[in-house]
């Protein structure tokens, strides 16, 4: 059986679902790249399935370290404005066979990830225009 061309199959989910742009694809597969490598060095070249909850943070930390201050204009343009959407993509391209899921995942996994707000702009802010609140959020690698 032949691997579905990635750039064949997005073309054709975009047509069919104008929600997200073609680059919103290609960033989700790059920032699931990013994550797994992460994954696999944490846990010594071991390869494993990344959950929801890991893709969320890994995707949180390539795109400030892509686009720095500029992350939530960058993914709001491509239609990305919660978790949720990250969550819409990644099953979408399950549902075309690009992705595999275990049968634990589910968009759930994808709701109430973080705030974009929070995730995405704080990290930038000069320090007196930042609330004093509990570190529940992972600061980003540069």
């Amino acid at each position: 059986m032949q691997t579905p061309n990635f750039e064949d199959v997005v073309t054709a989910i975009v047509s069919n679902d104008k929600r997200y742009g073609i680059e919103a694809y290609t960033f989700l597969r790059e920032a699931l790249d990013h994550t797994q490598k992460g994954v696999a060095k944490a846990h010594k070249n071991e390869t494993r399935h990344v959950s929801g909850g890991e893709l969320l943070q890994g995707i949180r930390n390539y795109a400030i370290t892509t686009y720095g201050p500029m992350t939530i204009t960058v993914l709001e343009e491509w239609g990305i404005r919660r978790c949720e959407d990250f969550g819409e993509l990644v099953f979408n391209l399950v549902e075309h066979g690009l992705l595999s899921k275990t049968e634990n995942d589910s968009r759930e996994d994808f709701q109430n990830g973080y705030d974009f707000d929070t995730a995405f702009r704080k990290p930038f802010l000069p320090q007196h225009k930042q609330k004093h609140e509990p570190a529940s959020e992972p600061h980003p690698t540069p």
